[in-house]
C-alpha cells in the first residue's frame, strides 16, 4: 500500500496521466517516418527508444513545472493540494527526480547512435531546454498556451528526426503546427478556471488578460487551425479512408469540447480538458494506424 500511494504521489505531480495527450502523436510520426525507411517500417529498439524518450521528457518538463511554481500552487486554492506544495514530495526529491529523468532522455537520444544517427543527441539539450523554459513564460506573456502547445508538439518533429531525418518535410510539419494549436486550445480553456487568482498574482493567461469570452474564441480558433493542418497533411500525404473517418471524428469532438465551456460556466472543463481530448489524440492515433494499415495491405 505504501508503495502503491508513492506512485500515486509521483504519477500525479507529474500529471503521468496527461502522457496520453503527446504520445500518440509521437507514435504516429514514428509510423509515418518508419514507412519512409529501407524496410518500411521502424525497428523495435527505435520505438522502444522513442517512447523512453518520450516518457522521460514529459517527466523532466513536468517536474520541472512543479518546482519553478510549487510558491504560485500553494497560494492557489484549486492547486495548494499538489505534492510540492502540500509537502508530500520534497523539493530536493523533485530536484533528484528531474536529474534522473534529464538524463534517462539523453541517455535516450545516445541510443540513436546505434542507428547512426547523431541529431537526437546534438538535439537532447536544446530541447530539454525548452520544455524547462515554458515554466517561465506565464510571467511575462499571454502567449505562454501556444508555447506550452509548441513545446509539447515538439513530440512527432523530434521522432521524425530521430527515426529518419533525410525525409523531414512539410508532413511533420503541419503535423506539429496542429497538436501546438489542439494543446493551445485546450490549455486556454483550463486557464479559465484560474482568472482571478492570475489577475491577482499579475500571471498572463490569456483569460485573465482578455476575459474568458475573448479567450474561449482563440481557443475556438486554434482548433479550427488544427483541424485545417489535419486536413493539409492528409491531402499532401494522401491519406485514405480511415485517415479522414479519424480527422472527421476529431473535428466533432472538438467541437463538443468547446461547447463544453461557456464565459460563465466552468464546470465542465475537467471534462473538456482530461477526458475529451484523451479521446482525442487515442482516436487520431488509431485512425492513422489504420489506415498505414489498409495502406500496406
Amino acid at each position: 500500500m505504501s508503495l502503491w500511494k508513492t506512485t500515486r504521489t509521483w504519477g500525479e505531480m507529474i500529471k503521468f496521466s496527461h502522457s496520453i495527450f503527446a504520445l500518440p502523436f509521437a507514435l504516429i510520426a514514428l509510423m509515418w517516418a518508419g514507412a519512409t525507411l529501407p524496410a518500411g517500417r521502424p525497428a523495435v529498439g527505435q520505438i522502444a527508444l522513442v517512447i523512453t524518450c518520450m516518457v522521460a521528457a514529459r517527466s523532466f518538463a513536468m517536474t520541472f513545472n512543479r518546482i519553478v511554481d510549487a510558491a504560485i500552487d500553494a497560494r492557489n486554492p484549486r492547486t495548494a493540494g499538489r505534492a510540492l506544495p502540500a509537502e508530500r514530495i520534497s523539493r530536493g526529491q523533485a530536484w533528484a527526480f528531474l536529474i534522473a529523468c534529464g538524463a534517462a532522455f539523453l541517455t535516450g537520444c545516445g541510443g540513436f547512435l546505434a542507428y547512426e544517427n547523431p541529431w537526437p543527441m546534438r538535439l537532447g539539450g536544446p530541447v530539454l531546454a525548452a520544455l524547462a523554459g515554458y515554466s517561465y513564460t506565464k510571467r511575462f506573456t499571454s502567449l505562454s498556451h501556444f508555447v506550452l502547445g509548441g513545446a509539447i508538439a515538439l513530440a512527432p518533429t523530434a521522432t521524425w528526426i530521430a527515426i529518419n531525418p533525410a525525409t523531414l518535410g512539410w508532413p511533420v510539419v503541419m503535423l506539429t503546427g496542429a497538436v501546438a494549436l489542439w494543446i493551445a486550445g485546450f490549455d486556454i480553456l483550463y486557464a479559465c478556471q484560474d482568472i482571478e487568482f492570475d489577475r491577482r498574482e499579475g500571471l498572463f493567461s490569456l483569460p485573465a488578460r482578455i476575459g474568458p469570452a475573448a479567450a474561449l474564441w482563440c481557443s475556438r480558433a486554434s482548433h479550427a487551425g488544427t483541424i485545417a493542418l489535419l486536413v493539409a497533411v492528409g491531402r499532401w500525404m494522401d491519406r485514405g479512408p480511415a485517415y479522414w473517418v479519424g480527422t472527421g471524428i476529431v473535428a466533432l469532438l472538438l467541437i463538443f469540447e468547446q461547447r463544453l465551456v461557456r464565459p460563465n460556466d466552468f464546470s465542465k472543463i475537467t471534462l473538456a480538458f482530461f477526458t475529451v481530448n484523451g479521446v482525442v489524440s487515442v482516436v487520431f492515433a488509431l485512425a492513422v494506424f489504420a489506415d498505414l494499415w489498409l495502406a500496406q495491405r
